[in-house]
C-alpha cells in the first residue's frame, strides 16, 4: 500500500483543534474563505491542498511550512521520514545514465534559451506555485537559476524523461527552445550512438 495518505491520516488525527484552525489561518492566502469554513478535519485541509497541488506527492514543502509555524516538530521530522523512504525506493524509478545526459543536456539549453515566461513551462511540467515561490525567494535576482532549481525539482518526478520536456516546451509555444533541445539530443545521440 503506498505510505503518503496513510501519512496524511495520520499528521490529520496528530492535530488538536487548536493546531487545526492555526494550520486554517495560515491557508488563508491560498484558499478560499467558503472552502476554509468547510474544513472540519486535517484530512479536509489536505484534501484540499491536494486539489490546488499546494502538497503533492513529491513535493511536501508547504505542509512542512505549515507544521513548523504551528511547533509540530514531531510532525515535521514525521513527513522528513517519509521522504527519506521514498528517495532509498526510488532507484528503479530514477533515469538510466543515457537519460541522466539527456535531461542534463536539455536543462543547460532551457537555461540558456527560456526566458520570463519560464513559470508556465514549470506549470506544464507539474512543479507547485508554492515550490516555484519557494525557488525565486531563495534566488531573487537570478533568472537563470530559478529555471535550473525547477527543472531540478522536475526531475525528481518518477517520470521525468527529456520528451516530456519537449513537449512541454511545445505546449507553452515555445518551439525554438524545443528546437533547440531537439537538435542538441540529436547531436548527442549521435556522438554516444
Amino acid at each position: 500500500m503506498d505510505s503518503f495518505y496513510p501519512l496524511l491520516h495520520f499528521l490529520s488525527s496528530s492535530l488538536s483543534e487548536g493546531e487545526l484552525s492555526s494550520m486554517k489561518f495560515l491557508c488563508r492566502p491560498h484558499i478560499g474563505k467558503r472552502k476554509l469554513e468547510s474544513v472540519q478535519s486535517g484530512m479536509d485541509l489536505f484534501s484540499i491542498l491536494l486539489e490546488q497541488q499546494q502538497i503533492t506527492r513529491n513535493d511536501l514543502s508547504f505542509l512542512e511550512d505549515l507544521l513548523k509555524n504551528i511547533k509540530r516538530e514531531d510532525l515535521v521530522l514525521r513527513l522528513k521520514q517519509f521522504e527519506e523512504e521514498r528517495e532509498v525506493s526510488a532507484p528503479d524509478d530514477q533515469p538510466d545514465v543515457h537519460e541522466k545526459r539527456l535531461q542534463k543536456a536539455a536543462i543547460e539549453v532551457i537555461c540558456e534559451n527560456v526566458g520570463r515566461e519560464w513559470k508556465m513551462l514549470m506549470r506544464k511540467l507539474g512543479i507547485s506555485e508554492a515550490k516555484m515561490d519557494g525557488i525565486m525567494t531563495a534566488n531573487p535576482y537570478n533568472l537563470r537559476e530559478q529555471v535550473f532549481q525547477s527543472l531540478r525539482e522536475w526531475q525528481k518526478g518518477r517520470d521525468a524523461k527529456v520528451t516530456d520536456l519537449v513537449k512541454a516546451l511545445r505546449g507553452c509555444n515555445m518551439n525554438l527552445v524545443a528546437d533547440k533541445v531537439e537538435e542538441k539530443l540529436l547531436l548527442l545521440n549521435t556522438r554516444t550512438g
